[in-house]
């Protein structure tokens, strides 16, 4: 396994949020980790990682750690190509699918960064790979999926046999008495309905940012009691996280909160957070309310921010596993972030999805249009096949 952290021996001035803190000289001369002014670690900044690596491992790479200068040249000529939401869905006859409209999203409102040279995120277990689901987290993967393909199994998507039927067959509808049944596990996902809000995704609710979060901005303020760190992801879809350093114990399991209740405390340079009492309604690879992390936070030189996480849940995988993320140090001033969530105060797309059903309802019901339950709402735009598959592969959760 790759040695965890850098060391450090260049010296720099590094610049706060709000202060300008000199960094300290060791009795060697060289540069020590920057420090606040009353002696912790300062790990203030807006970070991120400039490069996409997988979660997971991909098969292909089954026995590599990192990929070779000849393979990054070749996946970033490859992923550059991609068309993505460029692509074009088309039937048999040559005619435009519903899926090509429901992909109508341009892709200029994507970004993609070059690849990274490790093949997973994931550096424990050796393997690069998520661990195998337990029997009871596997359950419950598939009744909800049996239960999504139940609403969709009317649509062009499984008449077409399209990836997002896979495992469901084409037939009738749902018969009326069985279309408010209500799902197995709280859902996260998308249903092939809108009877109400928690029929759809969490990004269409303005409710899409988790933790461990792997890919947006993060922007770090700490005082000498807490450190608060506000998450730039998604689509305006920002949420602000307070860690408390203290030996407290945590809240009560009584209560649940969406990111967890945090515990952080210092083990040299490194910030370790723990974090517990997560909600049923949120969701990280099949994990909910027992998810358990173990945050830690290490500024290894002036410029890098060394995560690593270990996740665990005994009730959804049958071993824990750990996750790195280096992050690099953005320009403050070209990096301003807007720091508040844009969508829910304009989330004026899914008052539009409820009340179209509503009406797509009524027109069925008066023999004049289709049954909404025909209709694919559930699996979003056109993929694009497998030669436009992503090489470097996707996450393993069920959504």
């Amino acid at each position: 396994m790759r040695a965890r952290f850098l060391a450090s021996s260049v010296g720099v001035l590094a610049l706060g949020v709000s202060l300008l803190y000199v960094t300290p000289v060791s009795l060697t001369g060289q540069a020590a980790v920057p420090k606040t002014p009353w002696g912790a670690p300062d790990l203030q900044g807006i970070w991120n990682d400039p490069f996409d690596e997988p979660l997971q491992r991909p098969a292909k790479y089954a026995n590599q750690e990192t990929f070779t200068p000849e393979q990054l040249k070749e996946l970033d000529e490859k992923r550059a190509s991609l068309l993505r939401r460029e692509y074009r869905d088309k039937d048999s006859e040559g005619k435009a699918t519903e899926q090509d409209v429901a992909g109508a999203y341009n892709a200029l409102f994507e970004s993609h960064r070059p690849t990274g040279k490790y093949t997973s995120l994931i550096v424990d277990p050796p393997n690069g790979r998520v661990p195998a689901f337990t029997p009871e987290a596997a359950k419950r993967q598939a009744e909800w999926r049996a239960f999504m393909l139940e609403t969709l199994k009317n649509t062009d998507t499984c008449k077409n046999q399209a990836p997002g039927c896979r495992g469901g067959t084409y037939g009738p509808a749902l018969p009326v008495a069985r279309r408010n049944d209500v799902p197995p596990i709280y859902n996260i996902g998308r249903i092939n309905r809108a009877n109400g809000p928690e029929d759809r995704s969490m990004s269409e609710r303005c409710m899409g940012s988790n933790i461990p979060d792997l890919g947006g901005y993060r922007r770090i303020v700490q005082s000498a009691d807490a450190i608060t760190m506000w998450y730039d992801v998604g689509q305006g879809q920002g949420f602000e996280r307070v860690i408390p350093i203290t030996n407290a114990p945590h809240i009560p399991a009584t209560i649940r909160r969406w990111w967890g209740d945090p515990r952080g405390h210092w083990e040299g340079n490194t910030l370790v957070v723990d974090v517990t009492n997560f909600t049923p309604k949120t969701e990280f690879q099949g994990s909910r309310e027992n998810l358990h992390l173990i945050e830690r936070w290490t500024r290894v030189d002036p410029t890098t921010l060394h995560y690593e996480v270990k996740v665990e849940d005994p009730t959804t995988w049958v071993s824990p596993w750990t996750i790195r993320n280096d992050l690099k140090l953005q320009d403050s001033k070209l990096n301003r972030i807007y720091y508040e969530p844009r969508c829910s105060d304009t989330n004026f797309g899914l008052a539009g999805i409820l009340s179209s059903t509503r009406a797509e309802e009524r027109l069925f019901a008066e023999g004049k249009g289709p049954d909404p339950f025909s209709r694919d709402t559930a699996v979003g735009g056109a993929g694009g096949g497998e030669e436009n598959a992503d090489p470097l592969g996707g996450t393993v959760s069920q959504y």
